[in-house]
């Protein structure tokens, strides 16, 4: 074992990897400070994402108490659960790949949430944002990709309903023009020192991708911060901060080492320690809206002069999931990126007068089977008369041993599978919810009753699209069904002071000099558009003023 290095110091410390955390690591790196990055989770290379059901159950799932170091992390709170990832790369590993910048009209000032900062403030960010990530609209005005049904049914569909559409910005590298599906990237330096190739069309986005066609950060700021001499540490969770005399901080974090197995080397702590500790005059907690407020919520004790706001503000960023089924057209839901087609319903134009987005939702080719297990109850009843017919047969001495066309017929119509659509929902719910820790178990207390006429307004617009796409909506659950969200934001605000907010609009946390929050939970407002983009940009803008400082 080696020995563990002593008093290590660091010009920044940065804790998670996500939207927030590898844009500051990547740029306070090439401003040439010496900075650690701390990931919890593991490193996922391509092909290292699980598949079978065996993977998924043994490798999956991230509760380290229970000895599982996966990719997902479940919550389950009273009226609301919640999905984020843990791994290098943060959230980018499961997202589906969208780029949206959040609309100016929506950075508002009101009894419901308040921006201190503006469009203005963030769009050259955006800008830098964008051309890091490859950002651009799935190319659907040429082949390969121009054949993709669900692509076209949801922008045809919106216009038949007077929805504004359009292909978003999605992180995602492309086969050159003439080049097919799955054509070798050009070769780049990225933190797993792995050959990536373009999209195959196969729907896995938001199940990680096997193939590095998707920009995820660890392709893009975090094997930049690496090249700028970053050192990036992963299975290394944060615990415990404390202040140090004369300024800055100590951080202590544990080591997950039964994680470490398989790694490269230049990805984790060169000990075996168990747990650490670290100082730098700068910290930049980026975990994630559940993390990061979770972490400071148990170290209250060493931030006496944290805001009371601490906790505040939570939102789900109106996630809604529902399906379009029966269509009258087959959609292909396994076929191209998750997400490649939005509709948008602007603040003046929704009924709750709060903004929302529709958007095709692709999946994995094995989730058409099991939809399609839905429909093989009729299929098996209908296919009893081909039975008959063939038993008939043998009886009249027909020797046929040919059965291809009998196996095609019990898959039916396949209208299950083909005709059917999962379509997301998301905007701007009320940011009502509060995050509260209860010995070691973090608690989330949101309303969904605050919202009710933006999920109802939202919800008939789903309906009326699913008419226009020849189907029906079904919502798993019906009205009753649990919220669930990809998006948690919120429980750090970001204010013009502490009675505000917990940070201000530079992610300083009040109360506490040298210690900053950037990544999603520093949003006093639900995003609307899907928060990856915007959230990265506020860390473009955070860390632009630490250099200049």
């Amino acid at each position: 074992m080696a020995a563990e290095p002593r008093g290590e110091s660091f010009d920044a410390i940065v804790v998670g990897s996500g939207f927030g955390g590898s844009v500051a690591a990547c740029r306070l790196a090439q401003a040439g400070r010496n900075v650690l990055l701390l990931e919890r989770g593991q490193p996922y290379p391509p092909g290292a994402f699980p598949r079978t059901p065996r993977a998924v159950r043994d490798g999956a799932f991230w509760r380290p108490r229970d000895g599982r170091h996966g990719l997902w992390e479940l919550w389950r709170f009273p009226g609301l659960g919640a999905v984020v990832s843990s791994g290098l790369g943060g959230g980018s590993l499961i997202y589906a790949n969208v780029a949206l910048r959040k609309d100016e009209a929506t950075f508002v000032d009101d009894e419901h949430e308040r921006w201190p900062l503006s469009y203005a403030d963030l769009e050259p960010h955006y800008a830098r944002v964008e051309a890091m990530q490859g950002a651009a609209p799935y190319p659907a005005d040429r082949e390969p990709y121009a054949s993709t049904p669900k692509t076209n049914a949801l922008l045809a569909a919106a216009e038949q309903v007077g929805l504004d559409a359009f292909r978003p910005n999605i992180a995602v590298s492309f086969a050159p023009d003439g080049s097919p599906p799955g054509t070798p990237l050009e070769p780049a330096p990225n933190v797993h020192g792995a050959p990536r190739y373009a999209c195959r069309l196969c729907g896995e986005c938001i199940v990680g991708c096997q193939y590095g066609a998707k920009n995820t950060l660890d392709y893009t700021y975090l094997s930049a911060a690496q090249a700028a001499g970053a050192t990036i540490r992963c299975c290394c969770e944060a615990s415990l901060i404390a202040p140090r005399d004369g300024g800055g901080w100590t951080l202590r974090y544990r080591q997950h080492l039964a994680a470490k197995a398989g790694h490269r080397a230049e990805l984790l702590d060169p000990t075996d320690a168990p747990e650490r500790a670290v100082a730098a005059p700068v910290v930049v907690l980026a975990s994630g809206t559940l993390g990061s407020t979770r972490f400071l919520l148990a170290n209250r004790p060493s931030l006496p002069r944290l805001s009371p706001r601490i906790g505040t503000g939570f939102s789900g960023n109106g996630d809604l999931l529902f399906f379009v089924r029966g269509a009258d057209r087959y959609l292909e839901p396994s076929v191209g990126p998750t997400i490649t087609a939005t509709a948008k319903v602007s603040d003046r134009m929704s009924p709750s007068g709060r903004e929302f987005f529709l958007q095709d939702a692709g999946a994995p080719a094995a989730c058409e089977w099991l939809w399609q297990a839905a429909e093989a109850p009729a299929d098996l009843w209908r296919l009893r008369r081909s039975l008959w017919r063939r038993l008939g047969g043998r009886l009249r001495g027909d020797r046929d041993t040919s059965i291809g066309g009998l196996a095609s017929e019990a898959l039916g119509t396949a209208r299950e599978s083909a005709a059917m659509l999962p379509l997301l929902g998301m905007g701007r719910d009320l940011p009502g919810g509060r995050m509260t820790l209860h010995g070691d178990d973090l608690q989330v207390s949101w309303d969904d009753r605050e919202s009710h006429a933006f999920f109802d307004g939202m919800e008939a617009t789903g309906r009326a699209m699913c008419r226009a796409l020849g189907g029906r909506m079904w919502r798993p659950g019906g009205r009753l069904a649990r919220l669930v969200t990809v998006h948690p934001l919120g429980g750090c605000p970001m204010g013009r002071n502490a009675h505000e907010g917990v940070v201000d609009s530079y992610g300083r946390v009040f109360g506490a000099d040298g210690l900053y929050v950037a990544d999603g939970s520093i949003m006093p407002g639900p995003v609307g558009a899907n928060p990856s983009l915007t959230i990265a940009a506020v860390a473009e803008r955070i860390a632009a003023e630490m250099v200049a400082a």
